[in-house]
């Protein structure tokens, strides 16, 4: 039974993920794209409209939890500084050295950002 439980938060976590990363590339696009913003300023507000999507969601539907939300907005917040940092690292050395056109550069850091939120909000914002 346990494991069950497992297997369908890491389905919906990966759902919310999927949803989080469009939302997140489209809004980067648009910023970077269509309306001229930099890399920096295009990747800021795109994180910042997906960490709100992903909590809410995350929190409601995925692991369905009990902490309250003020305990929970703050671990996930924690949870995202961290992963967020990590791949901002990604696009600064990718930016730097790779000569991709700089949204690529974005998608690939986001791989790095999905893979750390996962395992830090799994073992310790939603953690039960």
């Amino acid at each position: 039974m346990h494991k069950n439980i497992l297997f369908r938060q890491a389905i919906k976590f990966g759902i919310v993920g999927v949803g989080n990363t469009l939302i997140t590339a489209l809004v980067i696009w648009i910023m970077l794209k269509v309306c001229g913003f930099s890399d920096y300023v295009s990747n800021i507000t795109g994180y910042g409209i997906g960490v709100l999507n992903s909590f809410v969601w995350n929190r409601c539907w995925t692991f369905h939890s009990a902490a309250g939300w003020r305990r929970s907005a703050v671990r996930f917040g924690i949870v995202f500084g961290i992963s967020y940092l990590f791949q901002l690292g990604v696009l600064f050395v990718l930016n730097a050295t790779s000569g991709i056109d700089p949204y690529y550069n974005q998608l690939l850091a986001m791989v790095f950002y999905t893979i750390a939120n996962f395992i830090l909000n799994k073992i310790y914002t939603f953690k039960e």
